[in-house]
C-alpha cells in the first residue's frame, strides 16, 4: 500500500511538471497593445456614450498605439447628452464636445510628442484615457 501511494505521488507531480511546462512564454503570454506608430494625417474617431463608454481609435477602428508627431482630423461622435469627450495636451490642445448635445463634430488638431488624455468631464473619474504621440 505505501508503495502504491509513492508511486501515486510520483505520477501526480510529473503531471504537474507537464502542465506547467505547458502553454506559451511568459513573452508570449497575454494581450498584446499596438506597438506600430500610425501615421500623422491618419483620420481619427473618438466616441461617447451611449453607455457609460469613451474612445478613441483609427477611422478603420483600429487601437491607436502610438502616434506620430503632426496634423490629424478627429472626429467625435457624441451619443448621449449626459456625456461630452474632452481632449487634452501639449501644445494647448483642448477640444471638445458638449455636454447636453449629440452628434458628430470634427476638429483639426496638432498632435506634439506628448502623452494626451481624454475624458467625459461630468463622468472623468470613470470615463478617460490616454495615448501617446513619439516620434
Amino acid at each position: 500500500m505505501k508503495g502504491m501511494r509513492v508511486t501515486l505521488a510520483v505520477v501526480i507531480a510529473l503531471a504537474a511538471l507537464g502542465v506547467s511546462g505547458c502553454g506559451a512564454d511568459d513573452e508570449e503570454a497575454g494581450t498584446t497593445t499596438p506597438t506600430e506608430t500610425t501615421p500623422a494625417g491618419t483620420a481619427l474617431k473618438g466616441s461617447v456614450g451611449p453607455g457609460f463608454v469613451i474612445s478613441i481609435a483609427t477611422d478603420t477602428g483600429e487601437a491607436l498605439g502610438t502616434l506620430a508627431p503632426g496634423s490629424y482630423e478627429l472626429e467625435i461622435e457624441d451619443l448621449a447628452s449626459i456625456h461630452n469627450f474632452h481632449l487634452t495636451g501639449p501644445g494647448g490642445v483642448d477640444v471638445s464636445t458638449s455636454v447636453g448635445e449629440e452628434g458628430t463634430e470634427s476638429f483639426q488638431v496638432e498632435l506634439e510628442a506628448g502623452t494626451y488624455s481624454f475624458v467625459c468631464d461630468p463622468h472623468a473619474s470613470s470615463m478617460n484615457g490616454s495615448f501617446e504621440v513619439s516620434g
